[in-house]
């Protein structure tokens, strides 16, 4: 072992002497200058993004997202232009050799980590793909550098069975799997960009940005899918003996699923329900916070937020108190006394009405007398609200209290049911006992 490391000893020393080394460092350590420079410059310009306004939010988020990803870049490129041009000189570039796979997984590794932040929520499952990622790409620098990269892969390719014509190997179905993650991976990070893109966009309706956001993002899902099986030498042919098979599990299985995901679409075009809509499913009343594929989010005034699936807004009856127009009418009902001016309390009732400030004073409120009833005269006061989102039950209470105020200072009654019990007095007859 010591006469190995003697060997290794020699072998460096001899290639520091020699001219070509000094060349290969000295592109090295431009390499480096000019990355720092290059990041220099960069974080220049995102602290003057930082100063100014949020208008160019997304300029200023590039450059930050750019700035993670040029250090090893900018040495790989540098580092490339100038083994190019020691090759051309017959320079030999061994050292430049061993950098280039190291600067190639280092970027690759930067770029992985950066989509994958991009694509998904922070969480322990993002940690493990980027651990995962920097695992595949160092281990593959080694096999490189070590030179077993030909001989695993070969192994890998020798383990392999056959499906009718098609020869499947292991090594064919690693890289169909790294294919398919890695052209998903930038299919969800171009659907991502699209979608901040469309909501920025202020001549897009909300339902228009949902629906043109969720069909690209499927679109080129399934457009990368294509091109991953492509690039991996699957012979897209054959998806035609699977075609059936999946026909059978819409029809069977996925049917409630399928049926779900399509009701999604309808509700998306037709534009019945968008997201900040004000709706009642049943029992259920709330804000719809987002459409999604299978289901939509509505959340209610308790903070609970429910999950019902597209299939049950366009198979039931579904109250939008926003579809059209925002403006809804609420009616408060009051029983006063037959002793009472029902003038008089209508009159008090419309004050009421404006001394609220989501009353909307057009259209005006009305107060109605609508019935006689058994303990009193009802009385109906309409209002009309432009904030349902707000909820109706605020705006109740505040006018019911100011009409108590108001009927309680003029001593208006609101009766109640009254049973009135007579007792007779006297004692039961007496049964006549048969002898």
């Amino acid at each position: 072992m010591l006469e190995s490391i003697r060997q290794n000893a020699s072998e460096w020393l001899i290639l520091i002497q020699q001219h070509n080394f000094w060349w290969q460092m000295l592109i090295l350590t431009l390499a480096v200058m000019s990355a720092q420079a290059i990041r220099f410059i960069l974080k220049r310009s995102t602290e003057q993004e930082a100063e100014r306004s949020s208008a160019n939010r997304l300029r200023k988020i590039s450059l930050k997202s750019l700035e993670r990803i040029q250090f090893p870049l900018s040495m790989l490129m540098i580092t490339l232009v100038g083994q190019a041009i020691l090759k051309y000189s017959t320079i030999q570039t061994p050292l430049l050799e061993i950098a280039t796979p190291l600067l190639l997984s280092l970027a690759v590794i930067r770029i992985s980590v950066y989509l994958l932040r991009k694509v998904f929520t922070p969480g322990p499952l993002i940690k493990a793909w980027e651990n995962a990622v920097a695992f595949i790409a160092w281990a593959l620098v080694a096999l490189h550098l070590l030179s077993w990269l030909p001989s695993v892969l070969g192994a890998l390719d020798s383990l392999a069975f056959h499906l009718g014509d098609s020869r499947i190997s292991l090594l064919l179905i690693l890289k169909l799997c790294m294919t398919i993650v890695l052209f998903w991976i930038l299919a969800l990070w171009l659907a991502k960009a699209i979608e901040l893109r469309l909501n920025r966009s202020a001549h897009i309706s909300s339902s228009a940005q949902v629906a043109l956001a969720k069909f690209s993002k499927f679109f080129l899902i399934a457009v990368a899918i294509l091109i991953a099986l492509d690039a991996a030498g699957i012979d897209l042919t054959a998806l035609t003996v699977f075609s059936g098979a999946v026909g059978v599990g819409i029809g069977f299985g996925l049917q409630r699923i399928s049926s779900n995901f399509i009701s999604g679409f309808i509700l998306l075009f037709d534009r019945s329900i968008k997201p900040g809509d004000v709706i009642t499913v049943r029992d259920k009343f709330g804000w719809v916070q987002e459409l999604r594929a299978r289901y939509i989010v509505v959340r209610d005034r308790d903070g609970v937020e429910t999950l019902i699936p597209n299939e049950n807004l366009v198979t039931s009856e579904v109250i939008n108190w926003s579809y059209s127009d925002h403006n809804i009418r609420v009616k408060i009902r009051i029983q006063i006394s037959y002793n009472d001016d029902p003038e008089q309390a209508m009159q008090l009732m419309l004050d009421c009405a404006h001394t609220s400030a989501r009353v909307l004073q057009d259209p005006l409120p009305l107060c109605r007398l609508v019935d006689f009833g058994d303990s009193g005269i009802v009385l109906e006061l309409r209002i009309w609200i432009s904030d349902p989102e707000n909820g109706i039950g605020g705006v109740r209470s505040e006018v019911n209290l100011a009409i108590w105020r108001a009927f309680k200072q003029h001593s208006i009654t609101i009766p109640y049911p009254q049973r009135d019990i007579h007792i007779k007095s006297g004692g039961m007859s007496p049964v006549a006992d048969d002898a």
